[in-house]
């Protein structure tokens, strides 16, 4: 498909909607109309809250501009920057409803085969682990070192502060192999000596991550003794959970570490000259992201 955006997605819109058409239709895997949308509002409200978003963000960060190119990679990417965004679950469960209803425009419009079941694993998965809240706000830790200090696994911690000094997602510390260390440097804006890592992270572009000296040594120190540094997921976020609650904080998961990332670091570069704009773009990219609009969200909530 060529065109803006807006135009594609009025195209598969075309292909989907089919106003008048009765709910038995619309469920009756032998009717032509199965999987159709009948209501106009609802139509509506996929395209501009999820489909015209969706094809902003493949376009920015994928380089896809043509809606029957997207891929189910890039839907799971997708739905894992919402749970990172903090979006509510009622929110994450449109978006979802909003990319199945995509899957079926595609199809119905080039006679394919997407499949983009996987959003439906992003979604439990993020259920499962308490990633979701009723409602949309700050996750940053009031002190995300007393927290990190009544982690109870040598492990969790070293994870926990990786994410806190660096903005590491949970897939980015939960397996570190000895071919990934970079040994130390200079953080080129502060002049701080500091350890880097190579991480590839789901939902984000592959780069290195700076922390402390301290907690370089921690890991290295890990994977000479291991052969590698792991986490189990679960157990992590329960650790985490814990943790929180016995440092009088909300529990907010281990995604909240990478919001006081964001939002220290945006302090940091700023504190040495670089301007909002610029310290906004940086942050993003440290944290794997491209545009650095998406900044915004771990500073404001919103």
């Amino acid at each position: 498909m060529r065109g803006s955006i807006k135009w594609q997605t009025g195209e598969l819109a075309k292909a989907i909607f089919e106003a008048g058409v009765s709910k038995a239709e619309r469920v009756n895997s032998e009717s032509s109309h199965h999987g159709k949308i009948a209501s106009y509002r609802t139509m509506e409200t996929y395209r501009e809250t999820v489909w015209n978003p969706f094809g902003a963000f493949v376009k920015a960060e994928h380089g896809v501009r043509d809606f029957e190119k997207v891929t189910a990679a890039h839907v799971v990417a997708y739905m894992e920057r919402k749970v990172e965004e903090g979006v509510a679950k009622q929110t994450l469960e449109k978006i979802c409803s909003g990319l199945g209803a995509l899957e079926r425009a595609l199809n119905f419009h080039g006679k394919t085969d997407h499949d983009f079941s996987a959003r439906l694993d992003v979604l439990h998965h993020a259920k499962e682990l308490g990633q979701l809240r009723d409602g949309y706000h700050d996750r940053a830790y009031n002190d995300p070192h007393k927290v990190i200090d009544n982690l109870q696994r040598e492990e969790d911690r070293i994870g926990a502060r990786i994410q806190t000094e660096g903005g590491a997602r949970l897939e980015g510390v939960s397996l570190i192999k000895e071919d990934q260390l970079r040994g130390l440097s200079t953080d080129r804006f502060t002049g701080k000596t500091v350890g880097v890592i190579y991480t590839e992270e789901k939902g984000g572009k592959g780069g290195t991550v700076n922390m402390s000296p301290e907690t370089y040594a921690d890991l290295k120190h890990y994977i000479e003794e291991h052969g590698r540094f792991s986490l189990d997921e679960r157990e992590y976020q329960r650790d985490v959970e814990q943790a929180a609650r016995a440092a009088g904080e909300e529990p907010e998961g281990t995604h909240g570490f990478r919001w006081n990332f964001a939002q220290e670091r945006m302090e940091e570069l700023q504190a040495h000259k670089l301007t909002h704009e610029e310290a906004r773009q940086e942050v993003s990219w440290e944290m794997k992201h491209e545009r650095g609009s998406i900044t915004d969200h771990y500073l404001f909530g919103s």
